[in-house]
């Protein structure tokens, strides 16, 4: 598309924004369902985005939802939220030894035992 001249480089990164973000809300959308949730928190790096705030915003207005955004002092990085993960964790004896340890990319969260929830 871009050697054959039929789009711009902004016009590809937009249109794979605005592809993504559709994505990110639609998937939010139905864990609101599924959890029969009111609410939204948008945090981490991508919360910044004032796009994608605003694509959540349309879609909680629509389900009759609130959508809480952060400002950017809490969007930057999900270190914090790692580390009481890790804590949370720690106190319920779920230890992995380093050599157990990995990267799963597709990793599916809804299939994490989560202790602390039982």
């Amino acid at each position: 598309m871009l050697a054959a001249g039929e789009c711009t480089k902004a016009d590809l990164c937009y249109s794979l924004q605005e592809t993504v973000f559709a994505m990110l809300v639609e998937i939010t959308e139905r864990a609101m369902a599924h959890s029969r949730s009111k609410q939204v928190l948008v945090v981490g790096g991508v919360g910044c985005n004032l796009r994608l705030q605003e694509m959540l915003q349309i879609m909680a207005d629509e389900r009759g939802a609130s959508l809480c955004a952060t400002d950017d002092r809490y969007c930057i990085d999900n270190g914090a939220m790692i580390a009481h993960t890790g804590n949370l964790m720690f106190k319920h004896d779920m230890k992995t030894s380093i050599e157990k340890s990995g990267i799963t990319q597709r990793f599916r969260t809804d299939e994490v035992h989560t202790a602390w929830r039982d």
